[in-house]
């Protein structure tokens, strides 16, 4: 291999995010919002889009989300944007993978054993501590880390840009010797950390007035952040309503 050392700046490969994180409090408008993004697939996995008009599919487990990423391949990637809706809701979906990833390991030989037509069901381990996170001193969550890292990866494949919708957490911060509240992501500890840092931002969503508005401005508050110039530190006003009329401005966010 022979490499040649840059002389000159390059130029960025992209201005938009290709990995975007979208979090508020319950009821805002994430999903509505998603719906109405132009070649967006919006992956619904809290059953949540019976009420919107978009282009969405339900998702229940990881093996759904294999089979629909399939037949997205097979119909040769038509969606330029995919919404994981919520990110909150892909962990918890993620517990069984875990367990599996788990099985594999010669520790957890006895999480399963296969019935007479070889489908897997719980064995002793599985009987005993009910769930891969019970097992002694935390061990389970780093198979859980290892089954979300590898399903959002998955998800990576299936569009050039990802959006993960999730909800708001409040978490007790410190700060000078006084006590406050900041809003967060709703993750499990180390998970949130590598999700957020593999993405180009990180948005508050949040409602004033007739508008919602995304803000990427970090604050003691709230932990949120963007990577790309035109999102840094900024508030997008992300749609409004006027006249019974909803309008959004994505545009704002992908400006390439």
């Amino acid at each position: 291999m022979s490499i040649k050392l840059p002389t000159k700046k390059v130029k960025a490969a992209t201005k938009s995010p290709n990995n975007l994180i979208i979090f508020s409090k319950p009821k805002v408008g994430k999903s509505s919002l998603i719906a109405e993004l132009s070649d967006c697939l919006l992956l619904d996995l809290e059953n949540g889009s019976d009420f919107l008009d978009a282009v969405k599919i339900k998702a229940n487990t990881i093996e759904d989300i294999k089979e629909i990423g399939e037949e997205i391949k097979k119909a040769g990637h038509p969606y330029k944007y995919v919404a994981v809706d919520t990110i909150t809701a892909l962990e918890d979906k993620c517990i069984p993978f875990a367990e599996k990833l788990y099985a594999r390991k010669p520790m957890g030989k006895d999480w399963f054993k296969k019935d007479a037509k070889g489908n897997l069901t719980a064995d002793s381990g599985k009987m005993k501590y009910g769930n891969i996170l019970n097992l002694p001193n935390g061990a389970g969550y780093a198979y859980l880390r290892e089954a979300m890292v590898k399903s959002i990866e998955y998800i990576k494949t299936l569009a050039p840009k990802v959006i993960l919708v999730g909800h708001i957490k409040d978490v007790m911060l410190e700060k000078a010797g006084a006590e406050f509240t900041s809003s967060d992501l709703d993750l499990t500890g180390k998970i949130k950390r590598i999700m957020t840092s593999q993405s180009d931002a990180i948005g508050y969503l949040y409602r004033k007035g007739n508008k919602n508005i995304l803000s990427f401005a970090t604050n003691d508050s709230v932990a949120c952040g963007a990577r790309p110039e035109h999102l840094r530190n900024k508030e997008i006003v992300l749609s409004e309503l006027e006249d019974n009329k909803f309008t959004t401005h994505w545009d704002e966010i992908y400006i390439d």
